[in-house]
């Protein structure tokens, strides 16, 4: 589970923005991990392809495939909208001679160029966006103050309040990503979802990702051949223990139980946080 040791930015309240006209259909997609074949059998999904924009939640190169799969990302050009995640943030403060217990994010760092640098250091987080059927829309990788903070589907509402409270109460949905699991929830009336994980899935192999359409949510499945796309991955990256990383999160060797036990302790249940 890829998670930064660095510390995230300070919050602060989340300012919505209500420039330009409300967009139509979002596609949301999350924690790609460098895992560029999953990434574009998503992208060739029609309700993909068609959708107005394409956000993406966080953690896009820390994996075996860095430089394409940003590159992949940046030619969708101003259609596709990256949010940071805190993996984004690791993989900048790696560049300028960080540390890190991730071995795949230390690789991962050492291979982007310096504009992927650029790139990855300006991005914003949260984002907010007008949808339509939605209104107000907050995308954000952990919650809207903290990128690294976990949020379950069975958080209890005490931690969602502390996580909302810089909301605009006119906010009434919030997309997030970071723990790797989709789903779907009211939290004191407001809706959040989480579209899972493109790159390193807990629980059942191959993308999840999300639509935002005539307020609406559902969310997807992009089946994969993982024997396919760990094949690609053995033969397309320099990454040394590329077969093993592949085997292990491709096939989605960790199921979401063994997610929500390593997770839920960071959640704030039973516990303060340190």
């Amino acid at each position: 589970m890829a998670e930064s040791p660095s510390a995230a930015p300070a919050a602060g309240p989340v300012a919505v923005s209500a420039a330009g006209p409300a967009v139509g259909a979002v596609a949301v997609l999350s924690d790609i991990h460098g895992v560029l074949p999953v990434l574009e059998a998503v992208l060739a999904e029609p309700d993909v392809r068609t959708a107005d924009r394409i956000v993406v939640t966080g953690d896009h190169a820390a994996g075996p495939l860095p430089v394409q799969t940003l590159d992949l990302l940046a030619s969708l050009g101003q259609r596709c909208v990256l949010v940071r995640g805190n993996a984004d943030r690791e993989l900048v403060a790696l560049a300028s001679g960080g540390s890190s217990p991730h071995p795949e994010s230390v690789w991962a760092a050492g291979q982007l160029r310096a504009d992927q640098v650029a790139l990855l250091g300006d991005l914003p987080h949260p984002v907010t966006l007008d949808v339509d059927g939605f209104g107000p829309v907050v995308f954000c990788h952990g919650t809207p103050r903290n990128d690294d903070e976990v949020v379950l589907v069975d958080t209890r509402l005490e931690r969602w309040a502390e996580a909302f409270a810089g909301l605009a109460d006119e906010v009434r949905t919030v997309v997030c990503g970071h723990t790797h699991m989709p789903f779907t929830r009211l939290v004191d009336r407001r809706l959040v979802v989480n579209p899972g994980s493109i790159g390193m899935p807990y629980g059942r192999a191959g993308g999840a990702w999300a639509l935002l359409r005539d307020g609406q949510v559902s969310l997807r499945h992009t089946p994969i051949d993982p024997q396919t796309v760990c094949a690609r991955i053995v033969a397309e990256s320099a990454y040394p223990d590329r077969a093993a990383w592949a085997d292990e999160y491709i096939w989605s060797r960790n199921s979401d139980a063994d997610a929500v036990r390593a997770f839920a302790p960071r959640d704030g249940r039973g516990a303060a946080q340190p």
